[in-house]
């Protein structure tokens, strides 16, 4: 049963792989049973790639994937009696000496030195993945591209999670770094039908419902204000649990309703801390 059913799959994904489709599922076959690789050469020496090393190159440069029809392959096997979790990131390729390169982009890179500015010259990959597993680091990519000199990484993440989510068996959970913690992005996703977890920067402010209309001039926007690296400005949590993590050991985590970003007066979020009370040396790590 699971053969037949991996055939079928693998059947649909070569019709949708256009041009050099022969060599560009063998030069897939090889990426998944190539340990290492360090030239695409390499990939040439698997047993299941049976063409000269140079329809490597011819592959990667003739393919033209249907990228929409192969998602909605890969999202056709996600199982429908769970939610989904899916996952979005940006992620930069450096390419400073490739100075011939089209489309190069100033893209965000830390630096261990101190005083050097975490930019390089490259190109900017925005990706949303399906996560199966509470466990691993296993993930499917529904869709993986560059971010051209015309988008932002967020106007591309918001198109990606539109088309992504309206194939979905049901309302997805979506994760996402601190890049994505902003007015833009909540006003931007406000009519797709997911919910967002994601990470906020430390130095944001956010704010709280705004109190009932006293009647006199303009109805006020914000309430209190709510700076997230300065706890006299906070409120007590509606809500405290501590949590025994396997892993983590000891956590705290609190619960703020109804706050909003300034620029997103009318989108109310909730705001959640986790404070890691000790780690396994037993040292305080810094709240998420």
């Amino acid at each position: 049963m699971h053969l037949a059913k991996l055939k079928e799959f693998r059947q649909a994904a070569y019709q949708y792989l256009c041009r050099a489709h022969d060599a560009t599922f063998e030069l897939t076959d090889a990426i998944l049973l190539t340990r290492h690789v360090h030239c695409l050469a390499d990939l040439s020496l698997c047993p299941v790639f049976r063409r000269r090393w140079s329809s490597i190159y011819q592959a990667l440069q003739d393919c033209r994937p249907a990228r929409r029809k192969l998602m909605q392959i890969y999202i056709k096997h996600i199982p429908k009696d769970i939610r989904p979790i899916l996952a979005i990131d940006h992620t930069s390729w450096p390419r400073p000496d490739a100075v011939t390169l089209q489309e190069r982009t100033i893209e965000h890179q830390a630096t261990d030195i101190p005083g050097n500015r975490p930019i390089t010259l490259g190109q900017g990959y925005s990706t949303i993945a399906w996560v199966p597993q509470s466990e691993g680091s296993w993930a499917l990519p529904l869709r993986h591209e560059r971010i051209t000199s015309g988008e932002s990484p967020i106007d591309k993440a918001v198109w990606q999670l539109q088309q992504v989510s309206q194939y979905l068996p049901s309302r997805p959970i979506v994760l996402l770094d601190s890049e994505y913690g902003c007015a833009p992005f909540v006003l931007k996703t406000a009519g797709i039908q997911a919910d967002k977890l994601m990470r906020l920067r430390s130095n944001l402010c956010l704010w709280g419902a705004p109190p009932p209309y006293s009647g006199k001039g303009c109805p006020r926007k914000h309430g209190e204000k709510f700076k997230l690296n300065d706890a006299n400005t906070w409120e007590e949590p509606t809500e405290t649990i501590e949590i025994d993590a396997p892993k983590l050991g000891r956590l705290r985590i609190s619960l703020w309703p109804d706050k909003h970003f300034q620029a997103a007066t009318n989108i109310q979020m909730q705001l959640i801390r986790v404070e890691r009370l000790k780690n396994q040396s037993g040292h305080f790590a810094k709240p998420l």
